[in-house]
């Protein structure tokens, strides 16, 4: 029993060196293996010496003596806390932005700036109160553009040491102090009113002007239609006029013809047998009958018919004159009455119709005949 101790207690021995140096050689591969995500890069010191960047995958570093430092490469966010401002024209305002970043050159940022993060989101808090005290609270309201872009040129050269690039500044909101807010809220008000008295008084001068022009144009039609009228009336009155004189012409012929009558009655009536007819009774007789025999007097009923007018007699009483007048003023008083409707219809649509534009058809080388 005394042999078997020590080679007991000597295993035991064996078998924890063997464990130790197991865990020994496990936790050295741990530390020799680096994995490096994709959108990652791993900056690698040995001794506190920077040596290299770690590419995304797989990476031997030497145990126990390095360290790795992890920059994101892709496009991050940094939110700029609220600031208060002094505009130039020395109004209080307070505004917030958000700025996005990438890591283009992860040794310059590991190098040269302790943490980057940190770093741009104080530059761009003092960058954003310097824009807002270089403008007007008018621009800082309405130029958001602008103080996005000049924020970004201010950030640019910096973040450009440190191997950042800013690739976007957003101002979300400027806000005037509560004194000046409501300022501008009663500057707002009162130049919607003046802006609505002005539409109004507008509108009202062009209503004014719209139902001038309509009358203008009615009182234009109005006088058109009465002159029409009185041309209408005074040619009526010209036709019949004619027919008058040409009706008395007529019957002064048929008196002397009756007359003539009478007087050949009473010579047939006495004793001489040659009888002397004046060139003027024979020559009305013959417009207006036919020789004895056959002629339109002696008919069986005792009623005289009448016949169709002679070439000559309808010249002598004007008949187709009259005839053609009558056709032309019909014409013209249907032409005029188109135009009036026409014109009125103009005036309906809202066109500007003017007294220049009337067609007087009246006074054209026609109706003057």
């Amino acid at each position: 029993m005394d042999t078997l101790v020590p080679a007991t207690t000597g295993s035991a021995t064996l078998l924890g060196i063997g464990a130790l140096v197991l865990l020994v050689v496990v936790v050295t591969l741990w530390q020799s293996v680096r994995f490096v995500d994709a959108y990652d890069r791993e900056a690698l010191t040995v001794f506190g010496e920077y040596r290299k960047l770690l590419e995304p995958g797989l990476n031997v570093i030497p145990p126990f003596v390095s360290r790795t430092y992890r920059f994101d490469m892709r496009t991050q966010t940094i939110d700029v806390p609220q600031q208060e401002a002094i505009t130039r024209d020395n109004s209080p305002v307070t505004a917030d932005a958000v700025v996005y970043i990438r890591v283009m050159d992860a040794k310059r940022a590991f190098l040269e700036v302790d943490d980057y993060m940190p770093a741009v989101s104080n530059l761009a808090q003092t960058t954003l109160r310097a824009v807002l005290g270089d403008m007007e609270l008018d621009d800082t309201l309405s130029r958001r553009e602008k103080i996005n872009a000049r924020i970004r040129e201010e950030l640019d050269e910096p973040t450009d040491e440190w191997g950042i690039r800013v690739e976007s500044v957003e101002v979300r909101e400027v806000t005037p102090s509560p004194d000046v807010k409501g300022a501008m809220e009663k500057q707002t008000s009162a130049e919607r009113t003046r802006r609505a008295m002005i539409l109004e008084a507008q509108g009202e001068r062009r209503s004014a002007v719209e139902k001038a022009e309509g009358d203008k144009q009615s009182n234009i039609i109005r006088a058109q239609g009465e002159k029409q009228s009185q041309i209408l009336e005074a040619q009526g009155d010209a036709i019949s006029t004619v027919l008058r004189a040409k009706s008395a012409e007529s019957m002064g012929e048929r008196a002397v013809i009756d007359k003539g009558m009478e007087t050949l009655s009473e010579i047939g009536q006495g004793e001489s047998t040659t009888f002397v007819l004046p060139q003027e009774l024979s020559s009305l007789v013959g417009r207006y009958g036919k020789h004895l025999t056959g002629s339109d007097v002696a008919t069986d009923d005792g009623t005289l018919d009448s016949l169709e007018f002679d070439e000559e007699t309808r010249e002598l009483i004007g008949l187709d004159d009259i005839a053609e007048m009558i056709g032309e003023i019909d014409a013209e008083a249907e032409m005029d009455v188109e135009a009036m409707e026409r014109q009125a219809q103009a005036i309906k649509e809202g066109q500007d119709v003017g007294a220049d534009e009337t067609v007087d058809r009246s006074e054209s080388p026609e109706s003057a005949e």
